[in-house]
């Protein structure tokens, strides 16, 4: 008999529209002039604020927001709006794909329980397992995540689905973990290379099932 395939996923910038999210608060707060601007900043901020695992991802998004100097009264405008940030069009019917192959999913997040549960609503369900930092004390790219997924399933996955090569290709691909890098924004970084590559979700049954063939 064959065994379960599991495949883990990055939540925010694969599955849900991180940036579109951010970016959208950014300019309602400091006008659409500055939103670029202060979307890089809040990604230099949050690695730095995420570093010791010790806050919570609502105090993440919090704290940056304070840092890149919110109006009084606003500090927890980003922490409230994450749970109506959308997903991106195609990943609701390629993971609705992928269950169909038989693989089971979970979600691997630098975030709150709260925050992915809202979350995993919007993506319609079908996830069977999520870890979040917060319950965990560790936000990636440290490797406490997938240490986590095989204490709760007894082995690591056969695959590991994000957009973020620092934050999931690295890690993963140094725990033996064959990689589906989601380059959503035609970045070209070092190695090490994932074990393949796609602009969107959309073929990820097709590439998953290359990674770990049934049977």
């Amino acid at each position: 008999m064959a065994r379960d395939r599991w495949a883990t996923f990055d939540c925010y910038g694969t599955l849900i529209d991180w940036n579109g999210g951010i970016r959208a608060q950014l300019a309602r707060l400091f006008g659409e002039e500055r939103a670029g601007e202060l979307l890089d900043r809040y990604h230099e901020l949050e690695p730095e604020l995420e570093a010791d695992g010790t806050l919570s991802y609502r105090e993440v998004l919090t704290e940056a927001l304070r840092r890149l100097g919110v109006p009084d009264g606003e500090e927890t405008a980003l922490a409230d709006s994450l749970p109506d940030w959308q997903p991106f069009p195609e990943v609701p019917q390629a993971l609705e794909e992928a269950r169909g192959r038989g693989w089971s999913l979970a979600i691997l997040s630098n975030t709150d329980r709260d925050y992915i549960e809202a979350s995993m609503r919007r993506l319609g369900g079908g996830f069977e397992l999520a870890i979040v930092a917060s319950e965990i004390g560790s936000y990636k790219p440290a490797q406490h995540h997938w240490t986590a997924f095989a204490d709760a399933i007894g082995r690591l996955p056969d695959a590991h689905v994000a957009q973020s090569h620092f934050h999931d290709v690295v890690p993963a691909t140094a725990l033996g973990i064959p990689t589906l890098w989601i380059n959503r924004l035609g970045e070209s970084p070092g190695p090490p290379a994932p074990s393949r590559e796609l602009p969107t979700l959309s073929g990820l049954a097709d590439a998953l099932d290359q990674l770990a063939p049934a049977g």
